[in-house]
Formats: structure tokens, sequence, C-alpha cells
């Protein structure tokens, strides 16, 4: 419905005090743009405080029929964190949401406002010795992280934001609070409620506050790259190393030497350990982690032993093995999606197939581009351990002889096709839904997932007043 922004501006402000309500447009444009996808026109951006505020805010939209869009740190990479281009959403930041943060060492939880930024929560709870295990490149949210459940480079070992979630405040369209804030970790007592509001980006309420389960920091982290001859050799070790150090085996991150490549290139502070010959075909990067002291068991003599025994093997597949400095190798991983920019467009991909899959998978996109679009490089990296691929695709838009609006397209329903009809896989693996990728969701998601989601966004938002998402 049309909207007065002036009044509307005023009776917020009202309700958040001043600096709660922006409406200049260059104060807008940051709460407007997405981190790398994603543009839209905000009607007015909003900073409630508290959950009280969130709540009257919501109420009030309510009664107008105000659309909202709730936003965290902005760092999403399919759309949804940034409003349509009508010009008619509101956008409801949680950046100042963050006054809420205690530490139970005792009971190794953490009670957090939606706002906190994951950065400062690990800062508070490193002065316990414990950590948010949910571990990822970029800063984002709490709240955030929960209505995407982030998964991270360390999802082997930790899980992502749903294993470790305890409680949750929401928000619903109306104002509603529901309060579900429990520290509980055994709780069968039927609907787990919170786990509705959890990696479904906002639609049903907006997160609030939250109790994390968080775990100890490890005392010490061992860390290698290993060069594979393969794919099926990146799988084989996987296999080997979670029969023999489960316990202890953090993180297990492959790079392709399509995706390596560029970050020697570009990242000239950044040693090559493989020197000046060519790159495998993969690197894994192995971290082990473990609350042990060295003098109980040394990680690093472990993984030593184990690799060099593996080296040998003539059909392990390995080329190299490096061990050394975990921090550089991480940067490594780190500087691929940075890298990549330098080499032309990208078409970024975020897929999971079954992990024995991956190698197939893999080998199924680059013969299908070879044959139809040779122009594009396949530069994949990504969270092998959990199923997951960021199969990056590189292209010189001005060498193909179709267009960029065509092509893409073109090539990411083919991409998508091949791995959740060939291989049994997701079009989005970690990333969520959003406009970047809503139509994959009509198009894979069946029919009686979508009929429930409806009867859920019914229930929740029945005027339809939260995100730009549809999950039905």
């Amino acid at each position: 419905m049309p909207q007065d922004v002036s009044t509307l501006r005023d009776e917020l402000t009202a309700l958040l005090g001043e600096g709660g309500v922006l409406d200049d447009p260059a104060d807008l444009e940051k709460y407007e743009t997405g981190w790398r996808y994603g543009k839209g026109r905000a009607l007015l951006a909003v900073r409630p405080g508290t959950t009280a505020e969130v709540a009257q805010v919501m109420a009030f939209c309510h009664r107008r029929g105000l659309r909202v869009l709730v936003q965290g740190a902005n760092t999403g990479l399919v759309g949804a964190s940034v409003p349509d281009a009508s010009g008619t959403m509101l956008v409801l930041s949680l950046e100042r949401l963050n006054r809420r943060l205690t530490v139970d060492p005792l009971d190794r939880t953490a009670r957090v406002d939606a706002g906190v930024l994951l950065s400062t929560l690990n800062e508070a709870l490193a002065e316990h010795r414990l950590h948010f295990p949910v571990d990822l490149g970029a800063d984002p949210q709490i709240g955030g992280m929960i209505a995407t459940n982030t998964g991270g480079t360390r999802f082997l070992h930790y899980g992502d934001v749903r294993h470790n979630l305890l409680g949750l405040e929401v928000v619903l369209a109306d104002g509603t609070v529901v309060d579900a804030m429990t520290s509980l970790r055994k709780n069968n007592t039927g609907l787990d409620v919170k786990q509705v509001f959890t990696g479904t980006t906002g639609v049903f309420g907006v997160i609030t506050g939250a109790v994390l389960q968080v775990a100890p920091l490890p005392r010490q982290r061992a860390v290698a790259l290993v060069g594979l001859a393969s794919g099926e050799a990146v799988v084989a070790l996987l296999q080997a190393l979670e029969r023999d150090f489960s316990e202890v085996l953090t993180a297990y991150e492959v790079m392709s030497d399509g995706a390596l490549g560029p970050v020697f290139a570009h990242q000239s502070r950044l040693r090559n350990p493989f020197g000046a010959g060519a790159l495998p075909p993969y690197t894994a990067l192995v971290e082990l982690a473990s609350t042990l002291p060295e003098a109980t068991l040394d990680l690093a003599e472990v993984l030593e032993t184990a690799l060099g025994e593996r080296l040998e093997e003539e059909d392990a597949g390995i080329t190299d093995v490096f061990l050394g400095s975990g921090e550089d190798f991480w940067a490594l991983r780190h500087h691929i999606s940075e890298s990549l920019r330098h080499e032309g467009k990208v078409l970024a991909f975020d897929i999971s197939v079954p992990r024995p899959q991956l190698p197939a998978f893999t080998e199924a996109v680059k013969h299908w581009l070879h044959t139809n679009h040779p122009g594009f490089r396949v530069c994949d990296f990504g969270h092998w351990a959990d199923g997951g691929t960021h199969l990056n695709l590189v292209w010189r838009e001005g060498e193909s002889p179709i267009p960029a609006e065509e092509l893409v397209p073109m090539v990411q329903e083919r991409v998508y096709a091949i791995a959740v009809r060939d291989f049994q896989g997701s079009y989005s693996a970690e990333h969520g839904v959003g406009p970047h990728n809503q139509h994959f969701f009509e198009e894979y998601t069946p029919a009686p997932v979508k009929a429930a989601a409806a009867a859920l966004k019914t229930h929740f938002d029945p005027e339809g007043l939260l995100g730009t998402t549809r999950l039905w």
C-alpha cells in the first residue's frame, strides 16, 4: 500500500529514538547492496537495539501492511539479505541488537543477541578457553548464521549451526515474541520449534536471540598440505584419516590446481610450497586438533608419521606432503575467491553430492563444459569431507560468443541438473535459498515439502510481510 515516508520515519523514530531510523539515500546504500550478489531499494532502514524494540517495529509494520527484510551483517551469497527493487520494503537491521552476551563456562553455553558478531562472541569465549566452532571466512552476525544454518570449514568435526543451537528467541510478523531460550541439550517434548526458524532465511520470523553450545579451544593443532594425483585419491585419503584419526580430524579442505594456481599468481606474499613445478591436480588441507597437551599426544608427530607412511604407498596417489604453519596454509584456502576474480568473470556454485561421488560429479561437469562451452575453466575447491564443493567456473566474458545474460542461466541450469538429478545432490550446500537461486528451489523441491512450508508461512506470517525468499 502507498506509504508516506516522512510520517513513517517520524513514527518509527518515536519508537526507536534518534539514530534508530535511516532514510538518507547515502545511508541506505549499504543496506541495499549485497556482499557479492543482490541490489535493491529500501523504503527505510530501522535499527532496533532490543527484542522489545524489534517486537514494536514488527507490530507497527503489521498494522500498516509494511513488508520487511531482516538483515544481519549482510554477508550472504544468494541475494536474500537485501530488499527487492520495489522501494517498498523496510530493512530491519540487527546491527544494534548486540548487548546480550553472557557465557556460562560450566554449562558450556553462550546466551547472545542475534546482532552479536561471530568475532565478538569468540573474543568473549576465549577468556574461558572456549569458542563457537562454526568457522568461516566472513564475520557474520549470529542471527544470520542461524537463519542460513551456516556450515563452515570445520563442519566435519563440529557440525553446522543447527548442531550447536540449544535455544532461540524469535519475533513473529505481528510482533509476538516466541521465547524458546532454553539451554537444555536434551528436551524430547514434541516440536523442536527452534529448528523451524533455522536455515529458513528469516521468512517465518525475526531471530533476536539464541543459546549456543560452545566448545573447548584446542590446545594444539597440526596442519599439512597434501598433493594428490586425482579426485579418487582425495576421497581415499579422507577415508584413511577418518578411520585412524576421527577423534582429532577437524578439517579436510580440498583445492584443485585450477583454484590454487591463481592464489600464487595474485597473492605474492603467500609462498608456494610446490616451488616452480606444476601443481598437483588436487591439494588437501588436513587439520588435526585436540585439547590434550603435546606431552600427552603430539599431533604434529602423529600427522607427519601417518602422511609419511601413506606417501610411501604406491597406489595412494599422494605426490607431496608439507607440514607447516596452519595460519599460512589456511591463508591459501581463504584467498581463493579473491584471487579467481583477477582471472576473469566467475560463476560460483555451492553444491553438495554424496562424498564418494565428488570426483565423478566434477568430471561430469568438466566433460559437459568441454563439449559445449570450452571457454570455461573449472576452479573447484571446498569442504569435500562433508560433500560440499565450491564449483567456481571462470571465463573471459569478451571471448565468449554468447552474451553473459544468456550464457549464465544456461550453464546454471545444466550444472544444477547434473548435481541434483544425476548425482542426488543439492544446488545449495550451505549458502541457503534466496533470489539468486529461487528458481532452482521451485524446480527441485518436492511438492509436499513446499506445502508444509506454505502452511508454516501462513501460520507465522499470514500477510506475507517477511523476506524476499519463497520457501513454498
